[in-house]
């Protein structure tokens, strides 16, 4: 009988996992896959966002945001907020934003856990089919 229970807790506790997105995440560029920068994914008001903290290769040390536009137009790259509005949805947050400083371009964007470490993070236009898909992995 103690064993049942157990592999009950064990079931139960793999079921409902907290999905926390939130804390240090490094990203990769996608021609080369060399470490780019680390985002801090946080929550403010029920809704998630991410800002580049640390800018990873000696070539972007310093950049700005030239093809930002608005109130990001020649900003730092590094302390920039990409990700914006995500709600969390049925273990998806979704339903925002994430903008490429290299291009300045905004996307419409959703976020999934695959594991505790590993951040699948989608860019589209409109529907998610015509989009990107990036790995991101949790700074340990």
């Amino acid at each position: 009988m103690t064993q049942f229970y157990i592999l009950l807790i064990a079931l139960f506790s793999n079921l409902f996992q907290p999905t926390s997105v939130e804390g240090l995440w490094i990203t990769q560029d996608d021609e080369t896959g060399k470490k780019k920068s680390e985002v801090l994914l946080y929550k403010e008001d029920g809704k998630l966002y991410g800002k580049i903290v640390r800018l990873l290769l000696p070539e972007d040390q310093g950049k700005r945001c030239q093809n930002c536009k608005g109130a990001d137009k020649n900003k730092p790259i590094e302390g920039l907020v990409i990700v914006k509005d995500l709600v969390l949805e049925d273990q998806v947050w979704e339903e925002g934003t994430i903008m490429d400083p290299k291009s300045g371009k905004v996307y419409d964007c959703y976020l999934s856990l695959e594991d505790s470490k590993t951040l699948k993070v989608r860019g589209f236009l409109g529907f998610s089919l015509l989009g990107r898909t990036q790995i991101w992995k949790r700074q340990e």
